[in-house]
């Protein structure tokens, strides 16, 4: 049994890793740290998890001792906090796998332009893995360091991606219009995120300067061929839901193309995929709703000569913390489907 710890686990993602985390053979939870919440009962805050956590309750980061037990460590932090910690963790620590964006992107001069502040540890960024298995499955093997993807930009890299890896489209001018539950915002409350906010509407948001673009340019520019350069104009929104991400993207083909053939490039690119479902059916956030999977198809429009690719995902589960469960089966030497499930709750 591995040791593991959540760091900043009183949060939407750090509440999924311990559901999720609660269920898995090959990792036990030890510690579970939330500044805010120290001292509660983590039963009292999330009740849906006392029958596997009776007795655990969060704790204050102050003294990073506190994880020298530890061999895993999640870290379920806002963005800046995993920059100035992870040089700091025990050497007990074998393994890293951080959520927030904090070593996602490979060069550090765009974190001040779409983080709004400089990298205070760029050196560091070469020690992380982008931790999207089904696309750098390979990077995985042997990592200590993982960085998971963002929920917008893990929808739309599967989306889109066979579409790149093939040269099928047009790289450049790559469109991505995606919804996503306000989960996706985190349990602090804001005005944008109140419940009379966001109940019976839905909005558009981060216009032009969404912090996941460079994210999607990266990994689609690393699987295109002969390193072709790729700009994406990504449009988020906000549905009234509580889980749930819906991409729809949409490509210029530079060759003959045919829902049929497209539908099929699809089916053999993800074969074996545990977590991938590809299908003709139009795909639905409720299908994946609780699951690490992923529910894509893609279209081609004769009249309009665009390409449409579409994939829904959980973006608690797939897209934040089931992902991340993922990778570190991947990184721990146990099967990669271990603790997580691919079957959606429905109703």
């Amino acid at each position: 049994m591995i040791s593991v710890g959540v760091v900043g686990a009183s949060g939407f993602t750090g509440a999924e890793l311990l559901r999720l985390l609660g269920a898995h053979p090959g990792f036990e939870v030890v510690v579970a740290t939330g500044d805010t919440q120290a001292g509660t009962a983590v039963a009292d805050l999330y009740p849906s998890l006392a029958a596997a956590y009776p007795h655990l309750s969060f704790r204050s980061l102050e003294d990073m001792s506190l994880l020298s037990s530890v061999e895993l460590a999640f870290l379920a932090l806002p963005h800046g906090a995993s920059q100035e910690l992870v040089g700091r963790l025990p050497a007990s620590v074998r393994w890293v796998i951080d959520l927030s964006a904090d070593f996602r992107l490979r060069d550090p001069s765009l974190y001040p332009s779409w983080y709004g502040a400089p990298h205070t540890a760029p050196e560091l960024l070469v020690r992380f893995v982008y931790g999207l298995p089904e696309l750098f499955r390979k990077d995985l093997a042997g990592a200590a360091r993982v960085a998971v993807p963002g929920c917008y930009p893990t929808a739309a890299s599967l989306a889109l991606a066979p579409l790149v890896e093939e040269g099928l489209v047009e790289p450049s001018g790559l469109i991505v219009d995606a919804a996503s539950g306000v989960s996706g915002a985190g349990r602090t409350p804001k005005p944008s995120t109140a419940f009379c906010t966001v109940d019976e509407d839905f909005t558009a948001y981060g216009l032009l300067s969404h912090r996941h673009t460079p994210e999607m340019e990266q990994v689609l520019a690393s699987v295109a061929p002969d390193g072709e350069e790729v700009s994406v104009l990504f449009t988020p929104h906000l549905a009234p839901m509580n889980r749930g991400i819906l991409a729809t993207c949409y490509a210029r083909p530079r060759a003959e193309v045919s829902t049929g053939f497209l539908l099929d490039l699809y089916r053999e690119r993800y074969a074996g995929e545990p977590f991938l479902v590809v299908s003709d059916r139009s795909p639905s956030t409720k299908a994946a709703l609780g699951s690490n999977s992923a529910h894509l198809t893609v279209r081609f429009d004769e009249r309009t000569g665009w390409v449409v690719a579409l994939c829904a995902i959980d973006n608690l589960v797939k897209g934040a913390s089931g992902q991340a469960i993922q990778c570190a089966n991947l990184l721990t030497g146990q099967p990669e489907e271990t603790g997580l499930s691919a079957i959606g709750v429905y109703p």
